[in-house]
């Protein structure tokens, strides 16, 4: 019976020999991950943004509802997803149950609220600073808006990274609507649960160090955009 360093060793050679198989998860693990980010950067930006600068009724419950689906549990995305596309569901008729683009949509549900309460928090902290001398120069609030996005582009790169990181570690909500069919909708997460229950532990060691790899490179990636942001704030 293999040691666990020979499951290791395994593991690593599946990495330098750059396993076809490894990396074919690996690909579409990002593919979802990046794409859902996307979708949520396009949808949490505008609307953070907007949460922060225009005033309007509702707009508190608003803000407390966007920082309460920041929790929101990944199975309870999943299942949603899930009864929407399946075949009785009512969006059932585009077959999109165990198929990558459900995927990306239950990751999407999963990230947008992140990225908007984040970018909301930013864009208010920045407003306080500099709403007076924006209402000097004349400018109105969709100027505003977009001044201040560009004015906290390093901050908010952070708040993208975070939905990142949360997209790549999620399982639950995948698995459900994915299925964690091979060579269709196995991604990284669902791979090493996978692979871990039926005792291939070379494939899932393999792929918990670079996804590991990936959480490191993604938090370095957030300090070094911290520290350019306090060095273009003092500088």
């Amino acid at each position: 019976m293999p040691t666990l360093a020979d499951s290791f060793m395994t593991a690593l050679g599946l990495i330098s020999s750059a396993d076809p198989d490894l990396l074919e998860i690996v690909g579409l693990s990002l593919r979802v991950s990046l794409t859902a980010v996307l979708i949520a950067t396009l949808v949490g930006l505008p609307l953070g943004a907007g949460l922060a600068v225009f005033r309007f009724r509702g707009r508190g419950a608003l803000v407390v509802l966007v920082n309460a689906l920041m929790g929101l549990p990944p199975v309870v995305v999943g299942l949603m997803v899930y009864l929407v596309f399946s075949a009785s569901g009512p969006l059932g008729v585009f077959g999109l149950l165990y198929t990558p683009t459900a995927m990306i949509i239950a990751q999407s549900i999963l990230v947008a609220p992140i990225i908007t309460a984040l970018t909301r928090s930013t864009i208010s902290d920045l407003l306080g600073e500099y709403d007076d001398t924006l209402r000097v120069l004349g400018a109105n609030r969709w100027d505003v808006v977009g001044t201040l996005l560009w004015d906290a582009r390093f901050s908010l790169a952070t708040a993208l990274l975070a939905g990142l990181g949360r997209a790549l570690a999620e399982v639950g909500a995948v698995m459900l609507v994915g299925g964690n069919i091979d060579h269709v909708t196995r991604v990284m997460t669902t791979a090493i649960a996978l692979e871990t229950s039926r005792g291939a532990l070379p494939m899932a060691l393999g792929l918990g160090m670079i996804l590991l790899a990936l959480t490191l490179i993604l938090n370095a990636v957030v300090i070094a955009l911290r520290s350019r942001l306090e060095a273009y704030a003092h500088g």
